[in-house]
């Protein structure tokens, strides 16, 4: 969504550039919000836990980044917190 640009001077078409990308970026942050809020926690919170148990079974095949239970709790915390 670019509005304004080409019109009047280059100091004009940058402001309205900036304006334009910052309406966009905060039509999306607020679309994603409302996703977020309509999807089933529990629901989510399952798939998540089933996503890391998954990755953490290849991290032991790769003998990297191997999470602890904890480790995956912690991080499902952090992701429902914020």
């Amino acid at each position: 969504m670019i509005i304004g640009f080409g019109f009047g001077s280059p100091l004009t078409g940058l402001v309205m550039l900036l304006v334009t990308s910052l309406l966009s970026y905060a039509l999306y942050r607020a679309f994603q919000k409302a996703i977020r809020q309509t999807l089933n926690p529990d629901r989510e919170r399952e798939r998540r836990r089933a996503y890391y148990l998954e990755m953490r079974e290849q991290a032991r095949r790769l003998k990297e980044y191997d999470l602890s239970d904890e480790e995956i709790e912690h991080r499902l915390d952090d992701e429902f917190r914020g």
